[in-house]
């Protein structure tokens, strides 16, 4: 952790803040959304289509918003949309933690997920402009704070749920307070942002990115490798209950915490040892190569005999989390990078709305069809074919990546002005 402060500490007061920013972010988060779904069936005792609706209302909010967001961002600088989603956040959660109806809650979630529209594409602009030369490294140091507060957010929510579920909303919501007063106090009157980029209207902007044809080769080709990180949440932890039956919880847990784990304390090294030997889309393609390897153990495993041995599994489930992390962390760094050179350092907030929006589309339809062949395996005793796709997948992500660097679509260039509007 001495090498993650002291390369924290190298970079501008701008960039530290939004660190802090970040790693405040997903504490809060995760010290409640791990725990509401618990409270609105068991404290409200409301029925399992209202808890599914509450959870998706919040998930659909800030995946299709994320291309506004980083719309207005790049239009009214970085600041303003920071600033209005940890404020729209404090008062989510708040909400959530002190009404019972329906449509409130469904008000406070949407809230929530538009918070992180506003502030995530916009966040990760202001990073990049910031950073300058050094954004690979930044964005290194930036997923290692990001990681730290996913692992210590559900401990910390959990002992504040001894109290009470409010306790844990209002904790939640006075990070949240406290950083909309850091920041406006603390944060570049305009972020960083695009001077110059205002000209035309949102239309003209998602205009300029729908021409931007390698940009959207490159999102399309890295969609897969976010289906396979989501596993962490619904493959694995399947397998884990069919291993383990209803003492499963307690595995799959640890499974989270090994993942996190393995993010906060490799990912500098890995930037740092990859950087060295590969150029940036070499590395997306070894990363994602890792991350497909990741599932292979449990292909061979569960295809050599219908009833492996429960500690085999566990153990393939643990390799399987453990190079999912590492392929993610050397993919994260030059991910977002290349984001920033497809874009030609134009409208880089709206490019990761666009990124966002598309790879949540992704997600979405990637969980229907793993979820979907799960069931099928299962009836056909063939649960080798779920971990043989998501294998492949991984496969074809690292070729399509590798196809594009070949044609020198990743090396950036100019981007297609957008028009003005009359």
């Amino acid at each position: 952790m001495t090498s993650v402060w002291a390369t924290t500490r190298s970079f501008p007061p701008a960039v530290r803040l939004l660190m802090a920013n970040q790693f405040a972010i997903n504490c809060a988060f995760y010290m409640l959304m791990p725990y509401l779904a618990a409270h609105l069936s068991g404290d409200l005792h409301l029925a399992a289509w209202s808890v599914g609706l509450v959870l998706g209302v919040r998930n659909l909010s800030q995946q299709g918003m994320f291309l506004l967001g980083g719309s207005l961002a790049d239009r009214y600088g970085y600041k303003a949309p920071i600033l209005a989603g940890c404020l729209l956040r404090t008062a989510g959660f708040a909400l959530l933690g002190w009404v019972d109806a329906l449509p409130a809650l469904i008000i406070a979630s949407a809230a929530t997920g538009l918070a992180g529209a506003l502030f995530n594409p916009a966040v990760r602009a202001a990073l990049a402009a910031e950073a300058g030369e050094r954004r690979v490294e930044a964005f290194a140091a930036f997923n290692v704070h990001y990681q730290a507060g996913m692992l210590l957010g559900p401990p910390i929510g959990l002992a504040l749920l001894v109290a009470d579920f409010k306790v844990v909303c209002g904790v939640a919501a006075l990070i949240f307070a406290v950083l909309t007063l850091v920041q406006w106090r603390a944060l570049p009157g305009d972020g960083a942002a695009a001077g110059g980029q205002r000209a035309g209207g949102v239309w003209a902007q998602w205009r300029t990115v729908a021409a931007n044809r390698p940009f959207l080769l490159f999102s399309l080709a890295m969609i897969g490798s976010y289906v396979l990180a989501f596993q962490v949440y619904l493959a694995l932890p399947l397998a884990v209950g069919a291993a383990l039956g209803a003492a499963g919880s307690v595995a799959t847990s640890g499974l989270f915490v090994l993942s996190a784990a393995v993010a906060v304390l490799g990912q500098l090294r890995l930037t740092g040892w990859a950087g060295r030997r590969w150029t940036g889309p070499q590395a997306l393609v070894y990363g994602l190569m890792i991350m497909g390897a990741a599932f292979a153990p449990l292909a061979l495993l569960t295809a050599t005999t219908d009833r492996a041995a429960t500690v085999a599994v566990l153990t393939a489930l643990a390799v399987a989390v453990v190079l999912l992390a590492v392929g993610g962390a050397v993919v994260y760094p030059f991910e977002m990078d290349t984001i920033v050179t497809l874009s030609g350092n134009r409208l880089v907030a709206t490019h990761y709305g666009f990124y966002n929006t598309l790879s949540g589309l992704g997600i979405t339809l990637g969980n229907l069809a793993t979820g979907a062949l799960w069931d099928f395996a299962g009836r056909h005793h063939a649960s080798w074919l779920v971990w043989g796709t998501l294998t492949a997948t991984g496969l074809g992500c690292a070729l399509a990546v590798l196809a594009l660097s070949r044609t020198g679509a990743l090396a950036g260039g100019r981007v297609p002005a957008a028009p003005v509007a009359a």
